[in-house]
């Protein structure tokens, strides 16, 4: 290994810019190596003290060849600390202070032929004419075009991210197209479901009927409200409205079986008061868990002739003609309930223009106070009497549900009166 004692800066990176040239280093390690020494000897040269520069060509187990190249500092400037990670070329440290590069030789790389270092530049470089200016040229030209490489390097990842960009952009555009098309067919289909749960339009000389339902969500289109009309050969018109434990589908079914055992009880020409016990002890033997509520109305168009059962369900409402509403109070306990039934059969009378309101309670516990809910549904039921009756349920809804705290399927039934004659039909 060779040695060389310097003791200025000057002559430090010309020393060094000699080893690099004769071992044919690229610009730009020759250049970050210079910078490298240099940063690490400037506080002993500055301080008038020399340092020594070791430098020899080594060949691998790999079979390739190397620079070593060392650089020690005199004793109080080796006890100074020198970070190399903040070197240009990273270098390593040895007990003594020494700092030690590594870097490997282009391939045929020999220094002056296998000569020893004499501390002058060697004949390549002169015989190029090389000076210290053309080298520092050549030194900025490498690093220039390692920065233009770097900005080249930069500006197509940019144009590939950008491409990446619009292509993910693009495939979210696809995606919500798809998810709006599969929202869509989905919409159709539940509201295709819900329609087919609904009974049949009724149509009876002398009433008007109209309904509004809507979820608890739009996830769950189907709920535990659920109603049933028709008309019995006596010319009555019977509704049921039932108020399923729970939401979704599972209570759709429990609300469906419930109606389904009343319109068979009531087909069967079982007495109003003892439909509701009567349908808890039908279906307890094949489902020990349903529950619901339900109240059970009989109008006659004729004469208006009302009679009502209950279940644990909400009182019906009557808004008469004169401007007037009233709650009709009928107790009892629903499907599933302890001593199911209603404890009887309220009766009343339905004057022309009079309308009737069924629901659940969706509609008046919407702020979980039932009273304020109550009071809230007279108020809007006399508002909006006068209206159309196929208008009269979602306005009902759209006002008592304007400030929602405890979201819940809602169901609003309205009945009118209208005291024109009829001739029975069935409405199955």
């Amino acid at each position: 290994m060779t040695r060389e004692t310097v003791r200025t800066l000057k002559a430090l990176r010309q020393t060094v810019r000699s080893i690099a040239l004769g071992h044919r280093l690229s610009a730009d390690d020759r250049a970050r190596l210079v910078l490298s020494l240099s940063e690490v000897a400037a506080s002993a040269l500055g301080g008038g003290r020399p340092v020594t520069v070791l430098s020899g060509r080594e060949k691998g187990e790999d079979g390739a060849h190397r620079l070593t190249l060392a650089l020690r500092l005199p004793q109080q400037a080796a006890e100074s600390q020198v970070s190399t990670d903040r070197l240009p070329l990273r270098a390593r440290t040895q007990p003594d202070g020494t700092f030690v590069w590594d870097l490997p030789l282009p391939s045929g790389a020999a220094y002056g032929h296998g000569m020893p270092f004499t501390g002058r530049p060697p004949a390549t470089a002169a015989q190029h004419g090389a000076s210290d200016v053309a080298l520092l040229e050549e030194e900025l030209r490498a690093a220039l075009a390692r920065a233009d490489t770097l900005a080249d390097e930069h500006q197509r990842l940019k144009h590939e991210l950008a491409e990446t960009n619009s292509g993910v952009l693009a495939l979210y555009v696809q995606l919500e197209e798809r998810d709006e098309q599969l929202r869509t067919a989905h919409g159709r289909t539940l509201r295709a479901l819900e329609d087919a749960l609904r009974p049949r339009p009724l149509h009876v000389d002398g009433l008007e009927l109209a309904v509004h339902y809507a979820p608890a969500s739009d996830d769950a289109p189907t709920g535990g409200d659920l109603y049933d009309w028709f008309t019995l050969p006596d010319g009555t018109v019977h509704i049921t409205v039932v108020d399923a434990i729970g939401h979704g589908i599972t209570s759709t079914r429990t609300a469906l079986t419930v109606t389904h055992a009343v319109r068979t009880l009531a087909l069967e020409g079982h007495p109003l008061e003892s439909i509701v016990a009567r349908t808890d002890t039908v279906l307890a033997p094949f489902d020990q868990n349903v529950m619901a509520t339900l109240l059970l109305a009989r109008l006659d168009p004729a004469d208006g002739t009302l009679t009502l059962a209950n279940g644990s369900h909400p009182p019906a409402l009557l808004a008469h003609a004169d401007g007037g509403a009233s709650y009709l109070e009928v107790r009892g306990r629903g499907i599933g309930f302890p001593l199911p039934g209603s404890d009887r059969v309220l009766t009343a009378t339905m004057g022309e223009d009079d309308v009737l309101l069924l629901y659940t309670d969706g509609l008046t516990e919407s702020r979980r106070d039932p009273i304020e809910g109550e009071a809230r549904l007279k108020k809007a039921l006399c508002r909006h009497r006068r209206g159309p009756t196929e208008l009269i349920p979602g306005l009902l809804a759209e006002d008592l549900l304007s400030d929602v705290l405890h979201q819940d399927d809602t169901l609003a039934i309205a009945v009118r009166r209208t005291g024109v004659s009829r001739s029975p039909r069935s409405g199955r």
